[in-house]
């Protein structure tokens, strides 16, 4: 399937608006975001020609954000990390995660941004729940040391000039440390023009039910800046009925879009209040496949080392899919563009878009032990002994 505005009409089929009204743009600092649609940054995935996906299914409207990138890595100007921060010509405005644990670490990194124009725009990251960035006290670890929060905060408000700086983050550690209404305030404080929050704890890791109604409560207590939902939108409803429901500002949309980056072109259509859904055929999520690996071969300069890279994402694409085991396995370790056509062309390309394929995909598991540092917990108010040595040295997947 090409992109959005050539996708033939098969792949498209009517489905019942979930709301009357176009939905209000998102405001970003100087930026209009509309619809008010965040793709979330998840680290391996969200690199240029993801987002390239992503962006040409969506018109070039909403919002797309970096993979992860960590601030020592950035100011240290880590090879790996300086390619990942690569924009495409046509990325406006371009977006950029930071993740950082020493507020002189961030600062620099903020400052380096603007000093060398490397973005429009600089999302914190508060909200990942894996052991090598918790156990270091960052991520979704951090917002429980209140202080050093504030500070992090500071240091990259003051040094971004005229970029807006955002935040995501989750609910908090665990359902005995939930730290999100505290640290929406302390965001508010320190100037952040708007924050996202996944409605879990870290604990839950993607297990569960994200809690919605945590999203309604940030909304209510930080009135001043915009809110963004995120957590279980597996399809332009769930997002529409997102913001009805908890009156949030927009959403921040991560694992529904795996392998499905037409999904952009469903939340565009929703939020614009048409109600259409892409619904491709095997045949046209082939062809999204293909263009997928070539874009990674020529983002990284090397076709096999692409195609190696985008073996991660077959599974997520023939989702629901009749396909073979021995087939899949197949395309699973596959390292060449001639390879992977010849074995696409063996699929049944005729194959409709399967029932149920809509609904979740990527990491569903929960995971009920948070790594933090020693002594993390023992008071919220203690920073004593973090320091650039907790800084990561590389950026994203």
């Amino acid at each position: 399937m090409p992109a959005a505005e050539d996708a033939p009409a098969s792949a498209t089929e009517d489905a019942p608006p979930a709301t009357s009204a176009p939905v209000a743009p998102l405001a970003i600092g100087p930026h209009t975001v509309t619809p008010p649609v965040v793709l979330a940054p998840m680290a391996g995935i969200t690199n240029a020609p993801f987002r390239t996906l992503c962006r040409d299914f969506s018109g070039g409207q909403g919002l797309f954000v970096s993979e992860m990138i960590t601030t020592r890595a950035l100011v240290e100007r880590n090879e790996k990390t300086m390619q990942l921060i690569r924009f495409d010509a046509s990325e406006t405005p371009r977006s950029i995660q930071l993740y950082g644990v020493d507020p002189v670490t961030v600062g620099r990194a903020v400052q380096m941004i603007v000093d060398e124009d490397l973005a429009d725009h600089i999302d914190l990251n508060f909200g990942c729940p894996v052991p090598k960035v918790t156990r270091k006290g960052g991520g979704s670890a951090l917002p429980y040391k209140r202080p050093l929060l504030r500070a992090i905060l500071r240091e990259a408000v003051s040094n971004a000039g005229p970029l807006p700086v955002t935040m995501k983050m989750r609910k908090g550690i665990d359902d005995d440390h939930i730290t999100y209404l505290d640290a929406g305030r302390i965001a508010v404080d320190e100037g952040v023009t708007a924050i996202a929050l996944h409605g879990r704890t870290a604990a839950q890791h993607y297990g569960g039910t994200a809690d919605w109604d945590a999203v309604a409560r940030l909304k209510e207590h930080v009135p001043e800046i915009p809110v963004l939902g995120n957590g279980d939108i597996w399809s332009a409803d769930d997002a529409l009925r997102m913001v009805r429901e908890t009156g949030c500002d927009g959403v921040v949309v991560g694992r529904g879009c795996l392998g499905r980056p037409w999904l952009f072109a469903d939340l565009v259509a929703a939020f614009g209040g048409t109600g259409t859904a892409v619904r491709p055929t095997l045949n046209e999520v082939a062809g999204v496949m293909r263009r997928h690996a070539e874009l990674l071969g020529e983002w990284i300069g090397d076709e096999a080392r692409g195609v190696i890279d985008f073996r991660k994402h077959v599974a997520w694409y023939l989702k629901g899919f009749s396909v073979g085991s021995q087939l899949r396995k197949q395309l699973a370790v596959t390292s060449s563009l001639d390879e992977l056509d010849e074995l696409m062309a063996g699929l049944d390309l005729g194959q409709p878009w399967p029932d149920g394929a809509d609904g979740p995909r990527g990491r569903t598991s929960g995971n009920n032990r948070v790594v933090l540092p020693d002594g993390w917990l023992k008071d919220p108010y203690d920073c004593a002994g973090i320091g650039a040595d907790a800084e990561l040295d590389t950026s994203g997947g």
